[in-house]
């Protein structure tokens, strides 16, 4: 085991994340309107849970100080980024700019959304479940947009893109 590594319940914590590093995840933006205006999270914790009925599913941090407005929102809009939008990645992380100057629309449910992303799913939230240090957060598909295009990948704590080809 390495030295610098802390461990839980016997497991080199450092090796673990870098283990889940190796499976490429796409790169999502979720949006909801906040008591103090509209809010984003960047995550790649998303992933399809049901197409009967609609769920889909996406893990915030207990630690965020943005947990509270997503863990309690009953709408929100979870956003994949195309290959070429590093730039929201970034501006919605950890307390980054966020919506600060950013041109954005409304949904029917109050919440915001960005313009000139892959796909976008509406969602009203449907369950939540304890997921250690993060929750789990089920929303049914309200709505959706989809446009043509490749997606921005995550993997080994960096931004990538789908490489072009057959």
């Amino acid at each position: 085991m390495n030295d610098n590594s802390s461990t839980t319940a016997g497991i080199d914590t450092r090796a673990y994340r870098d283990a889940l590093g190796r499976f490429a995840t796409g790169v999502t933006v979720v949006t909801a309107q906040g008591p103090n205006g509209p809010l984003g999270f960047t995550a790649n914790s998303f992933a399809s849970v049901s197409m009967d009925p609609p769920l889909v599913l996406w893990s915030p941090a207990r630690s965020s100080s943005r947990f509270g407005v997503f863990s309690t929102a009953t709408h929100y809009a979870i956003h994949v980024l195309a290959d070429h939008q590093g730039d929201l990645c970034a501006r919605f992380a950890k307390g980054d700019a966020g919506f600060a100057d950013l041109a954005h629309d409304v949904n029917a449910h109050g919440v915001p959304v960005l313009p000139g992303v892959l796909a976008r799913f509406d969602c009203a939230q449907h369950a939540t479940h304890d997921g250690g240090d993060h929750l789990i957060v089920v929303g049914r598909v309200l709505d959706f947009d989809l446009a043509p295009g490749l997606p921005l990948l995550f993997s080994q704590g960096r931004l990538c893109q789908v490489a072009a080809g057959n």
